[in-house]
């Protein structure tokens, strides 16, 4: 692992599944520990990573299981909920000998820190969370039944449930055309994937300004060979987690948090998040929630889309705890 602000890789056995892991600063630093969503890998973080390097800090951040390099279980989305994917980096903090560390997480990346700072709270020094607040568990309507009720069967959460169908979509469409859709959203509001078709496959899409036709590139050669299942089983396994996290209902995150979205952010513009964020909900059950930022004209993928000014809010950040 270089000290210098250089990329490495390697893969390690963990919880029964083997990680790829991508690792920037020096050893013996305080690790930061990096959770990306989807449709991403450890690729998100290609510019915090540095940055977390040269502030004296030791970036490591994984393909969560089934992504990209890393092993994707075979048994389905069982194998997907909540608890599996903590269990894994758990089992990965073990693996580098450290008894804390910082999360920075987005997006899915996100709703998993949430559950780490939820079931192993001992295990974080604090945690920035990007995109997607925390979302307490509701024990009267599992998060997809809620999804349909709101939003009905086309909304995206709920066409990624049957397994084979949207697989079929995405295929249609090839790698490259679904990630630069996912990539260039950003209307403040919830998606659709209609039943009758996401578009035609020689639709033209632009990248955004902040991603170039190298990364793109890397990103579609990765899900080329892993394909979309792995990060469709996380929300396929949404109503499974909810079964299993009973114990947990109306439980607090005891963890410093500091949150940050985009104001043209999906997530921000779905349901009553707005509310809940900012009129105390959110505080109520993050009680140690330090700080929210909520940047202006910027959409999902913020980390990508603001990386200096991401960069910055967590080095900021975590260096008020060492």
């Amino acid at each position: 692992m270089a000290s210098d602000g250089v990329i490495t890789h390697r893969n390690v056995d963990v919880n029964g599944v083997r990680l790829h892991v991508a690792e920037a600063g020096p050893a013996g630093a305080p690790v930061v520990l990096l959770l990306h969503g989807f449709p991403e890998l450890w690729y998100t973080w290609r510019h915090q990573m540095p940055a977390l390097a040269a502030a004296g800090y030791r970036a490591v951040a994984p393909d969560m299981r089934g992504y990209g390099d890393s092993d994707a279980p075979s048994g389905g989305p069982d194998q997907y909920t909540a608890l599996h994917v903590v269990g894994d980096l758990v089992a990965l903090v073990d693996s580098l000998g450290q008894k804390q560390v910082f999360v920075v997480a987005h997006d899915w990346g996100a709703l998993i820190a949430w559950s780490l700072c939820l079931f192993r709270p001992d295990r974080v020094k604090a945690l920035v969370a990007l995109s997607v607040a925390f979302n307490p568990r509701n024990p009267a309507v599992k998060p997809v039944d809620a999804f349909r009720a709101l939003y009905g069967d086309d909304y995206y959460v709920c066409r990624f449930q049957e397994p084979g169908a949207v697989e079929a979509e995405f295929r249609r469409l090839g790698t490259e055309l679904v990630l630069r859709k996912f990539f260039a959203y950003r209307t403040p509001g919830p998606l659709f994937i209609l039943k009758s078709g996401w578009g035609s496959p020689d639709e033209e899409v632009p990248l955004p300004s902040w991603i170039t036709e190298e990364d793109i590139k890397y990103y579609t050669t990765e899900f080329d060979k892993s394909g979309f299942i792995g990060g469709l089983n996380y929300y396929r396994a949404l109503n499974k987690t909810w079964d299993l996290t009973s114990p947990w209902t109306g439980a607090e995150i005891k963890v410093p948090t500091k949150f940050i979205v985009g104001d043209l952010d999906l997530t921000y513009n779905t349901a009553d998040a707005q509310n809940f964020i900012n009129k105390g909900g959110f505080k109520k059950f993050v009680p140690l929630l330090d700080d929210v930022v909520i940047t202006k004209d910027v959409a999902h993928f913020i980390n990508e889309e603001k990386p200096k000014e991401i960069s910055a809010h967590i080095i900021s950040f975590i260096n008020k705890f060492n």
